[in-house]
């Protein structure tokens, strides 16, 4: 593994903007172009970070993740007019029409788009091109080999894992902070001894999809190398950091990874509609930061980012999303956001975007003001709660 060429690298995400389900579907691409927007209004993103993904080698790689026949169907459902009976088949493959995750037109190419945008930020990293690339397109760790799932098609953060693995043999740590357990993915490397899966989430007592309990440890020759942190409903911010820190540096002593790829899901704010925990813009400042120093003390720096979860568009994905590439870059920003409980001013004309569901107030400090938020009862409770599971999922590590 070659040494660093460039500075972080930003893989073009607008490819994933075919990926839109419906207009009214919580999986709506409008958080990619509020996070591009607010970036480069900041003067944080210019042409000259931005690579394009490569379409070659897709097809080889959902190969490696998931089945033919699964494959096959969701091309077949891509077209305009699917072939006659396969529309009958689009539950048994997770992609019926009134469903989370329901086929549209071009399903296919847009799919496929994401896969390539995560093989090529794994590609960047490993190849020594850069240390650090983002791909905010990806992160939909909820496909299964043989069928969708939560939003997600294809699994391209799984893909970008086999590809590292394969073609580098590269030992992989796989973090991932979305509020819904990265199941996708977990379940794709179980028995890998040379992956290991740790997502922290709400717990699936109450959360799709269900699952992602302390107990989930890896099977076979993979036990040991998967490790879930499930937190109780309404956690805060010191709570959910302290757990995440906690588990993260004991599994770098134990796993001593090559590579960290990191799924950035940001739904687990306090204002996001699908899940029940209470944290703030707080956590999306420190867990980019945890993990940017852990990767260059652990990994020499190698990290691949990716998107994921994150509902409320507007008040919290481009913030979440943009205090990670303000973290990976190293940016002069956080500096002034660091010295403010609030975090640095907004662009005042941010966001250029013009959209019907546009909210009448929008932030306008990268952080939140928690002083004026209502204090969670049962907070005490909960803490303790979360430091019991943890004590759990952390007796199988060395």
């Amino acid at each position: 593994m070659t040494s660093s060429a460039t500075g972080p690298l930003w893989i073009d995400c607008s490819p994933a903007a075919r990926y839109h389900f419906r207009e009214d579907h919580p999986f709506h691409p409008i958080r990619l172009r509020l996070t591009e927007d607010l970036l480069r209004l900041g003067g944080a993103l210019g042409d000259a970070q931005i690579a394009a993904p490569d379409p070659r080698g897709v097809e080889e790689a959902l190969q490696r993740i998931h089945r033919s026949d699964y494959v096959r169907a969701v091309k077949e459902l891509s077209a305009a007019s699917p072939p006659a009976g396969v529309e009958e088949q689009a539950a048994r493959f997770g992609l019926e029409p009134d469903g989370d995750t329901p086929y549209f037109p071009g399903m296919h190419d847009a799919a496929a788009s994401i896969v390539a945008g995560s093989l090529a930020a794994a590609e960047a990293v490993m190849s020594g091109g850069t240390l650090h690339a983002l791909h905010l397109g990806g992160g939909l760790h909820h496909a299964f080999p043989d069928r969708g799932a939560g939003f997600c098609v294809y699994n391209d953060a799984a893909a970008a894992i086999s590809y590292m693995t394969d073609r580098y043999g590269a030992k992989v740590l796989y973090i991932d902070t979305d509020v819904h357990h990265g199941d996708g993915v977990q379940w794709s490397f179980y028995t890998d001894p040379d992956v290991f899966t740790f997502s922290i989430h709400e717990t699936g007592k109450f959360l799709f999809p269900g699952t992602g309990f302390a107990s989930e440890r890896g099977e076979s020759s993979g036990y040991g190398a998967c490790l879930n942190v499930p937190v109780e409903p309404y956690t805060e911010d010191d709570s959910w950091l302290a757990c995440f820190e906690a588990a993260l540096e004991r599994i770098l002593c134990s796993f001593r990874p090559d590579v960290i790829v990191s799924q950035h899901g940001c739904d687990a704010h306090a204002l996001d509609p699908l899940a029940h925990i209470h944290c703030s813009m707080r956590i999306y400042r420190e867990m980019p930061k945890l993990i940017h120093r852990l990767a260059h003390e652990w990994t020499g720096g190698r990290w691949v980012a990716l998107g994921g979860g994150g509902y409320e568009h507007w008040h919290v994905v481009p913030r979440a999303w943009g205090l990670l590439w303000l973290e990976m870059t190293d940016h002069p920003l956080l500096r002034e956001i660091d010295a403010s409980p609030q975090g640095a001013k907004l662009p005042a004309d941010w966001p250029r975007i013009v959209a019907a569901e546009r909210p009448d107030e929008l932030p306008r400090t990268w952080l939140d003001d928690t002083a004026a938020w209502t204090p969670m009862p049962r907070r005490a409770e909960i803490e303790a709660k979360n430091r019991a599971v943890l004590e759990i999922a952390l007796q199988h590590l060395g």
